[in-house]
């Protein structure tokens, strides 16, 4: 499978309540535009959600950055999202295994093919991805 970014479409959305819901009807509309099953793009939708709160309750940013490619060649195969907020970041390894959190972070692994995390102190960016 190619990795070719076919199409790109950033969202910059504030840190305000509801925000995820916009982000979420955006993924749902690429899916369906590259024909992606009911059941995938609600998956996705999901997904979305949850990492767009996880930003929203716990970064300390102003905004939240939404980035959707539509990836293949020549047909699109995959929809890479990617959410990055510029807050305090933090350790998914350090958080404790009884707490209330990162179960968002569970729920996002479990509806996505692939999902990566990177967080430091200069923010928090959540690469996920679904096969079409």
């Amino acid at each position: 499978m190619s990795e070719d970014v076919l199409r790109e479409v950033t969202l910059a959305l504030p840190m305000v309540p509801d925000m995820e819901l916009e982000a979420s009807k955006t993924a749902a509309a690429i899916a369906e535009s590259i024909r992606m099953s009911p059941d995938r793009i609600d998956e996705i939708r999901h997904a979305v959600i949850e990492a767009c709160i996880n930003a929203l309750e716990y970064s300390g940013a102003e905004e939240v950055f939404v980035t959707f490619q539509v990836l293949g060649d020549p047909d699109p195969e995959k929809l890479r999202i990617m959410v990055v907020d510029h807050g305090i970041g933090f350790s998914p390894g350090d958080m404790p295994k009884k707490s209330k959190r990162g179960h968002g972070l569970k729920i996002m692994r479990g509806l996505m093919d692939e999902m990566e995390i990177h967080s430091g102190p200069g923010g928090t960016t959540v690469v996920m991805s679904k096969m079409r």
